[in-house]
């Protein structure tokens, strides 16, 4: 039996070959795409229960690798900035809800537009919110709380997710249709502004419906109301603030992802058809309503004609407010 030697320069083939075989099997794994979803908020936020609710879902629908990242700050505003200069390629998106718009009637100097600078997605649910009392204050109804502060000029507070957060402008705006005084105290994220609540250091907060959800029967804690224009399906035997204490009063929040403008319209639609894929799955609708979120699903044109109607309902929430943030 014969064999053939292995000669310096056939050595160097066989290496080159298997090399050029690792180099096919290995980045197809290693290179996977990488979608990072940017929660413009801290944990504890809507936002960032609604994206961890279902990014490795969204993954797996794009076949590639769907991961959160918090980058909280000004209301909102800090992760807004980071996606508005990122690259336009659909792999950098932010999970919005209504303080987006909000931001840009609320502070004075943006370096993004909101509106122009990002194109929507996907609409994947709807955020109700609910107004909440330190028990130590005393009140059970709107009509009581509103009795209470207007009695009590500046003697309350109230705490948010932020300076230019939706709770935040949920309840400057309460005040204000209410002709109410209280103290803003802003907190970095919807948890912290509860537990602020929680512990009798500020007397209410306008929270979204998954912040104080878990809290109905807390000794420390009072739900007065939702905010919605009707009663929200998570806690339907809590009256809206409109029937019980300030008539004509109602804010909700849409939630979706955006990407930065310019991007490709094939690859938002490629987006959008992968994440109504996956809010049509049970498990996924499932997990929205225990966070207290209406799971939604529209074309990625529908959506972005819901985002310049909400622009314009913001901008007359933040003028009747009169809040300001410079």
């Amino acid at each position: 039996m014969s064999t053939t030697p292995f000669t310096r320069r056939s050595l160097a083939a066989f290496f080159a070959a298997g090399a050029a075989a690792l180099a096919i099997g290995v980045p197809a794994h290693a290179q996977q795409r990488v979608i990072h979803i940017v929660v413009p908020f801290g944990t504890g936020a809507v936002q960032d229960t609604v994206a961890r609710a279902f990014n490795n879902e969204l993954g797996a629908a794009l076949n590639a690798s769907a991961i959160v990242e918090n980058r909280a700050g000004a209301g909102g505003t800090v992760g807004a900035a980071i996606v508005a200069r990122a690259p336009a390629d659909g792999n950098t998106l932010i999970l919005a809800a209504a303080s987006h718009n909000i931001a840009g009637f609320l502070y004075s100097k943006l370096s993004y537009d909101p509106l122009k600078d990002f194109v929507g997605v996907a609409n994947v649910g709807n955020a109700g919110y609910v107004l909440a009392v330190a028990s130590g204050m005393g009140v059970s109804s709107t009509a009581d709380f509103i009795k209470e502060v207007r009695a009590n000029p500046g003697k309350y507070n109230y705490a948010s997710a932020g300076n230019g957060s939706a709770t935040h402008l949920a309840m400057a705006s309460f005040l204000a249709k209410a002709g109410l005084q209280m103290t803003h105290i802003p907190t970095k994220s919807t948890g912290e502004a509860v537990n602020e609540v929680l512990a009798g250091r500020v007397q209410a907060v306008i929270s979204s419906s998954i912040g104080v959800i878990g809290f109905q029967d807390d000794a420390r804690m009072k739900l007065l109301a939702s905010t919605g224009q009707s009663r929200s399906p998570f806690l339907p035997k809590l009256p809206t603030v409109a029937e019980s204490g300030l008539p004509g009063y109602a804010f909700d929040s849409w939630i979706g992802l955006l990407a930065p403008a310019g991007t490709p319209k094939a690859e938002v639609d490629r987006l959008n058809a992968a994440a109504n894929k996956v809010l049509a799955d049970p498990a996924i609708q499932e997990r929205f309503k225990r966070l207290g979120v209406e799971p939604r699903s529209q074309s990625a044109e529908e959506f972005q004609k819901l985002l310049r109607a909400d622009w314009d309902a913001m901008g007359a929430v933040v003028k009747a407010s009169g809040a300001k943030v410079d």
